[in-house]
């Protein structure tokens, strides 16, 4: 249980399922200490079985949506561990899949507190105990799909993600702390365990879902979608001391898709 991050206090959003598991599991084969945050019980048990492992982890469940969400997580994750060097904000994904016509006003502000206010949260909880150490690294995972169809207002969110991203890294440079995003095309994962959309599906619902699946598969130089573990390699290389040069960026993970 030693690596690239041994003894480094690693806050991971997002954490019971899909990227975040993933990122979890590798940052504790490397040493890492871990707060594992997420709304669902199922952190509870990504966290028993790193335990079971030998990694040193926290697990708590929070409404990252809500800023009292976000900055309990900080002070607990704080209180335990005495610092944060690290910060993987990964809440976030698509709700509705359909032209912007057709959305609501109500489903659009949830796309928008979805995928754009947890990272905002959490940057605006973290930043505070990063300042006190003069170091830390934020990685923020955005999407690819700010160029893309179907879904304009999670678009939007991910955009938020990146001037974020770019706006902090500028602003805290000089204060030891480093802020980077990766931007993911489609992703393999299994199924979720808590399906955004739990409405059903109509024909031209499953219709405008399959046009942004062709979009991005054509969008891709590899027409295919990436890993679990080809997402979560960049995430930790870019928290990693090996891209101590690196601030700012945005780093598309999407087989050649720039996004």
């Amino acid at each position: 249980m030693s690596g690239r991050f041994d003894r480094r206090v690693m806050v991971v959003t997002g954490a019971a399922q899909g990227i975040g598991r993933r990122v979890a599991e590798l940052a504790a084969a490397e040493g890492a200490r871990l707060v594992l945050v997420d709304i669902a019980d199922y952190v509870q048990g990504v966290a028993a079985d790193l335990r079971d492992q030998g990694a040193d982890v926290l697990a708590l469940q929070a409404d990252l949506e809500a800023w009292e969400g976000a900055e309990s997580v900080m002070a607990r994750a704080h209180e335990r561990f005495g610092r944060i060097d690290i910060l993987i904000n990964n809440v976030g994904g698509t709700i509705w899949a359909q032209p912007y016509e057709h959305y609501t006003p109500a489903q659009i502000q949830k796309e928008i507190q979805r995928s754009l206010f947890p990272t905002l949260w959490c940057c605006r909880a973290v930043l505070p105990h990063m300042v006190d150490q003069q170091a830390g690294v934020i990685v923020n995972v955005s999407s690819v799909a700010t160029r893309g169809l179907m879904r304009v207002p999670y678009g939007a969110a991910k955009g938020g993600v990146n001037a974020l991203t770019v706006n902090l890294a500028y602003e805290y440079a000089g204060q030891g702390i480093r802020v980077n995003a990766t931007a993911p095309g489609g992703t393999e994962a299994p199924p979720r365990l808590t399906p955004r959309n739990t409405e059903a599906q109509s024909e031209q619902a499953q219709a405008w879902y399959q046009r942004l699946i062709d979009q991005t598969n054509a969008h891709s130089f590899m027409h295919r979608y990436g890993t679990l573990d080809e997402q979560a390699a960049p995430i930790l290389f870019l928290a990693s001391d090996a891209a101590s040069y690196l601030t700012g960026t945005v780093l598309p993970v999407a087989g050649g898709d720039l996004g």
